[in-house]
């Protein structure tokens, strides 16, 4: 799409700017920021982070990375998706390594809270009750909120966020740690439990559904392919 023949950078004019909203690996924003210097042209990272509800009701937040005269353009633009952008650098792929490390945080919660609820419920706390005690008291932040309402409903289609996705975004928060020589030990537990998920027919589901894999471990059983 972007570096093949007839793609972006051949297609687009000197001059021109390539905005990539996508999560994609730190190594490929790299390649994609040189190859359009070397056309003469302009490249900007902002990912967002924001369900699709979120992006439906423009309420997304920005993580934005550029040259200044590339991202002073841009920023209405920015303003009409999102509720604030975050500009953290000039070079455009450390937007990208804020981007994957927030989904690899969202998938520690959706691990945590997981694992959390399948403890109580099995000794017959209702989930949806002990969801609305984290959230009210020492966990009221959106991941948690929305997270922990999917799980504690198993509400995990249509997904929001497919696990393959999550699967693929673990897997370059990992690439990108690795070059960094920065162990993440709980990433590589989640890279396994995502792979698992994937691999009993979940890759379609919401990424959430990740905590159905501890209440089978916990001989609770699910409805879901986990």
């Amino acid at each position: 799409v972007s570096l093949g023949a007839g793609g972006l950078v051949a297609s687009l004019r000197p001059g021109a700017t390539h905005v990539s909203s996508s999560t994609i690996s730190v190594a490929l924003s790299e390649r994609l920021a040189a190859a359009h210097a070397a056309a003469g042209q302009r490249y900007a990272a902002a990912p967002v982070f924001g369900r699709p509800d979120a992006a439906a009701a423009a309420k997304l937040f920005v993580v934005a990375a550029g040259g200044p005269q590339v991202l002073e353009p841009l920023l209405p633009l920015f303003a009409a998706i999102g509720l604030r952008t975050f500009v953290v650098s000039e070079q455009p792929h450390t937007a990208n390594l804020v981007k994957l490390s927030g989904n690899f945080l969202i998938a520690s919660v959706i691990e945590s809270v997981g694992e959390a609820v399948a403890l109580v419920a099995k000794a017959g706390v209702d989930r949806s009750q002990y969801v609305d005690i984290l959230t009210s008291t020492l966990f009221a932040a959106p991941a948690y909120q929305t997270y922990g309402g999917l799980i504690a409903r198993q509400e995990f289609e249509p997904a929001g966020f497919a696990a393959r996705l999550g699967l693929k975004d673990i897997r370059l928060v990992l690439a990108a740690a690795e070059q960094l020589q920065v162990p993440l030990p709980v990433a590589s537990l989640l890279r396994d439990r995502l792979l698992t998920l994937v691999a009993t027919g979940g890759g379609d589901l919401d990424w959430s559904a990740l905590a159905t894999l501890a209440d089978r471990d916990a001989g609770a059983g699910s409805d879901h392919p986990a």
